[in-house]
């Protein structure tokens, strides 16, 4: 780690993707730091670029059509982007992990459970298959999964839901990674189980150390589990501040909108609930002025002429919006 506690650094990042109806930004310009041991949450609609961020981070965007075309990524001091495939690998699922989005299809089902969490360890730190044979009980047992002994040798299709996502969580976490990425780690689990499996990494955070990315497109999911807040919207960064403020004072229409969506338990029945109007935008055809304007209540003529400045409400606190300030201050 960095002398001034910073473990990654994502400096201007872009990822465009070559289709048929032309370049898609789908991330634009992203910057952000993480510090160790600290939490940061990624959320937005479904098409913002959350996942693709990561996937940047990772080096595991598909090239074509996609590709990385500029900005930096370093990780404890080393730039991932100039680094050999041969070198990211070493790093990949060792010093960084990644629990994918959907459980049902991550792991492979013609595989024992055990045989794909000592795949992992014998390749990062060098165990004997015996040793990695415990290890992957001891993982197992670590993410809650009972009777772990006797269900290390059984099958994806023998776990439910949740225990598959908690069998990614073992795999994520079986060398102590830096930094974990956890991409919608609770998507189609019911709502019981989603508590469980946040609740099992933010006590994991606290015990390992680990940094954490959660990538959602929840705000209410990010509420008690992170240090601070990126929105992203079209491949942009809409806003970002410290999870606290951002709740009790957001500076940006988008983010407001997001957080009225949020199902309130004093919602007066038979009233209909709050949607943010419209549909994201096509990012391989954005308007000229904010891609958010043709969805915004407080656009004016100049949010669908002029694209918005980057507005400093304070040092950790910023917000991609004509009316940045007038937002906050409303609130």
């Amino acid at each position: 780690m960095n002398n001034n506690g910073t473990i990654l650094s994502v400096n201007d990042l872009k990822t465009y993707f070559q289709t048929e109806d032309g370049v898609v930004k789908a991330v634009d310009g992203i910057t952000f730091t993480l510090a160790k041991g600290e939490t940061l949450g990624i959320v937005g609609e479904s098409g913002s670029g959350k996942s693709v961020t990561n996937l940047s981070v990772m080096r595991l965007i598909p090239e074509p059509p996609g590709k990385i075309v500029g900005g930096d990524i370093i990780f404890d001091g080393t730039d991932v982007r100039a680094l050999s495939i041969d070198e990211v690998r070493k790093i990949r699922g060792k010093r960084i992990a990644m629990i994918f989005q959907d459980p049902m299809t991550s792991l492979n089902p013609f595989l024992k459970i055990s045989t794909q969490l000592m795949e992992v360890t014998q390749l990062h730190l060098g165990h004997t298959k015996q040793q990695a044979y415990e290890h992957a009980i001891k993982m197992l047992e670590t993410v809650g999964i009972p009777d772990a002994k006797s269900r290390v040798d059984g099958y994806p299709h023998e776990f439910s839901g949740g225990m598959r996502q908690r069998v990614m969580i073992a795999m994520a976490l079986s060398c102590d990674p830096e930094l974990l990425i956890a991409d919608e780690p609770t998507t189609a689990l019911d709502v019981t189980i989603q508590a469980q499996i946040l609740e099992l990494i933010k006590d994991l955070r606290e015990r390992m150390g680990t940094s954490v990315i959660l990538i959602t497109h929840d705000l209410g999911v990010v509420a008690g589990m992170t240090d601070k807040i990126i929105v992203m919207y079209a491949g942009k960064v809409f806003e970002q501040a410290p999870t606290k403020e951002l709740f009790e004072r957001p500076a940006n229409p988008y983010t407001k909108g997001l957080l009225k969506s949020v199902p309130d338990p004093a919602h007066e029945q038979g009233e209909p609930l709050y949607q943010i109007p419209g549909l994201p935008p096509d990012v391989a055809h954005l308007p000229p002025g904010c891609p958010f304007a043709e969805r915004c209540d407080r656009a004016e003529d100049i949010c669908r002429s002029e694209y918005p400045p980057f507005v400093e409400i304070n040092e950790n606190h910023h917000s991609l919006c004509h009316f940045a300030k007038e937002v906050y201050d409303g609130n």
